[in-house]
């Protein structure tokens, strides 16, 4: 008998590889051996397969059975090459002929009454299948809707093994993927909402339109958490190439919806102070898991009541936020994901936390010491701090209405556009100010001496490190961005050098 040979894709975090999966049928004691550094999981393929292959009324065959996954030095783990070794068999033993396996990934996990069932990753595994050169893949049909959003792929889904031995047959056809859903963005509260604060919302601003990272220092109860819920709202939508790394993610991580729109708005994480680290930034044994600041990619990371969090779990996000991807390193290899993401941190100002700061029962050291769990090498790459003021008034006549989340956004995408033309001419593909390395805000785009002398003061006095230098140029970009102009003044760099010194206040 030939050798059958069928195509799936291993996995490693994002980014996909394609494995070659051989059968062969020989002389020798009817079993089943399966190489190429197989995990637990997908060791026990081999039962799965020959009961689905049996259910699906077809026979396996009575002799040595011996697959081989290639790359044999690749590790290989889950169950996604189910459908690939029962195909590859039966290729073996002449069931089904070898003609339209060329060029075709098949994915999916096999039930024992042959059911192909979902498995997760499915939206990476197809664009790295279309990277490498595939020109079809079988997936099974409950995930259809993710190869939706796969260009340049004849993707077609399966309900059981029976159907896509029949197509290969040519004595059936398989599902083509629905038309594209556009998932109904989850409702956010609108910014008008919020009572007082006028502070804080310029910050939000501020921070939505150039992608900074921002504290919020204030008592319980005066509106933290509910501001921060309602940056999404002022983010623009995602661009397709944003929305299909978000979508990916979440592909991933299983929490893809089952009708797996894609995902156009910018995602909104807060993670509980008791989150471990591996929660945080990614985890687990053999391969890493995304973590709550990939899934938070192109969003918002929302960290409420910050100063609750360990240190461990604070620090780790240090190099993220310089970076915007996480690299993960485990057992069986190290994986990167995407984490360019907003930080917001929300916490009290010590930890009796009063309404009214005249009654703080805290000593001056617990208040420091409160404070102090948020790193100086963190905070230094927080660009704007909001110290927030008690609610004196509720009643509505005694309130100046604040602006809807609209009026905001529109102005926040101005900004950016601005932004982005400015950075587009120049030969760059930066999408916000806070994503532009200090060194070409200081050289291709010096501004005068005048208009940086405040900065040089701070410098001088050892008031700011570098990175806040090349923060305090990024946000007073924004700042003019978002007042129109074209370049910077004096006032902007002395605005955000107010910025991060205002948790002081």
């Amino acid at each position: 008998m030939a050798v059958g040979r069928a195509w799936s894709i291993a996995l490693g975090g994002l980014h996909g590889t394609p494995v070659e999966i051989e059968a062969d049928i020989g002389a020798g004691l009817p079993g089943t051996k399966l190489l190429g550094l197989p995990d637990a999981g997908l060791r026990e393929a081999k039962d799965r397969v020959r009961a689905a292959v049996r259910n699906s009324g077809h026979s396996w065959p009575e002799q040595q059975v011996t697959l081989g996954l290639s790359p044999a030095n690749l590790p290989k783990m889950g169950s996604a090459y189910d459908l690939a070794i029962a195909v590859a068999t039966l290729a073996a033993a002449e069931v089904v002929p070898a003609a339209r396996l060329t060029g075709t990934v098949l994915l999916g996990e096999l039930a024992l009454d042959s059911r192909i069932r979902h498995v997760r990753g499915i939206l990476p595994s197809l664009l790295a299948a279309r990277d490498a050169g595939m020109t079809r893949a079988v997936i099974p049909t409950g995930s259809l809707a993710e190869g939706t959003h796969v260009g340049h792929l004849d993707v077609v889904g399966a309900d059981d093994l029976g159907a896509v031995l029949a197509w290969l047959r040519e004595e059936g056809e398989l599902r083509a993927p629905p038309r594209q859903v556009t998932s109904e963005p989850e409702p956010v509260g609108d910014l008008a909402d919020v009572v007082g604060q006028p502070e804080a919302r310029y910050g939000l601003e501020v921070a939505a339109a150039g992608g900074h990272h921002m504290l919020l220092i204030g008592p319980p109860g005066i509106g933290k958490t509910m501001l921060a819920h309602r940056l999404p709202g002022l983010l623009p939508p995602l661009s397709d190439e944003e929305a299909l790394e978000v979508t990916a993610v979440r592909s991933i991580d299983g929490s893809l919806p089952a009708h797996a729109p894609l995902v156009r708005v910018p995602p909104l994480v807060a993670p509980h102070h008791s989150t471990s680290v591996a929660a945080l930034i990614g985890g687990g044994s053999g391969l890493a898991a995304p973590g709550a600041i990939s899934k938070a990619h192109r969003g918002v990371l929302l960290l409420d009541e910050a100063c609750e969090f360990g240190p461990d779990r604070l620090e780790a996000l240090r190099t993220a936020l310089e970076e915007g991807r996480i690299r993960l390193a485990r057992s069986r290899g190290v994986v990167t994901y995407p984490a360019r993401f907003q930080l917001v941190l929300a916490t009290n100002p010590c930890p009796c936390a009063p309404p009214r700061e005249s009654e703080c029962r805290c000593s001056p050291a617990a208040r420091r010491g409160y404070l102090d769990k948020l790193s100086g090498p963190l905070l230094d790459r927080v660009d704007i701090r909001v110290r927030m003021r008690p609610v004196t008034a509720l009643e509505a006549s005694e309130q100046v209405a604040g602006e809807s989340t609209a009026a905001v956004r529109e102005r926040v995408c101005q900004a950016r556009e601005r932004a982005r033309q400015r950075w587009t001419a120049a030969g760059y593909d930066w999408l916000v100010n806070a994503e532009v390395p200090g060194p070409v805000l200081r050289r291709e785009f010096a501004l005068p001496e005048p208009v940086t002398a405040p900065l040089e003061r701070a410098l001088s006095r050892s008031a700011i490190t570098a990175r806040g230098a090349d923060r305090c140029l990024r946000l007073a970009w924004t700042l003019g961005d978002l007042a129109g102009r074209e370049r910077p003044v004096r006032e902007d760099i002395a605005a955000a050098l107010e910025f991060r010194d205002r948790s002081a206040a």
